[in-house]
């Protein structure tokens, strides 16, 4: 158990470091392409170990564990919530995956404004 959280935290750093680059890199004004890049790519990445371990028996736990909760979580939070729409969908429960991107949109940016409210901002 212990491992695991030391690959989760290991992967989570080097996540959140790459995505600290990406906004150093990319300084575009008008768009927030750091943000919108990273989510992209995570998503991807995510994809793509959810399918090797169903694929492959010897895509083990752990590499599961540190690249996609550890890397891709600590790089994006949008790459768990595109992979649990995914399963949604695959699982043709279609009304709650609708339900769940609708709310998550709509109800993180009434979050995000009233955090910004409540923190001070007129």
């Amino acid at each position: 158990m212990f491992k695991n959280f030391l690959l989760v935290g290991l992967g989570g750093a080097i996540g959140s470091m790459l995505r600290y680059a990406f906004y150093l890199a990319i300084t575009v004004k008008q768009f927030p392409l750091a943000t919108f890049a990273v989510n992209i790519i995570g998503s991807f990445i995510i994809g793509a170990v959810l399918t090797l371990s169903l694929k492959d028996d010897l895509f083990l736990n752990n590499w599961k564990l540190f690249l996609a909760t550890g890397i891709c979580g600590g790089f994006t939070t949008f790459s768990a919530f595109s992979m649990e729409n995914i399963t949604l969908l695959q699982n043709e429960k279609y009304f709650i995956a609708l339900v769940y991107i609708v709310s998550s949109i709509v109800l993180g940016i009434a979050a995000a404004w009233l955090g910004f409210i409540a923190a001070g901002s007129k």
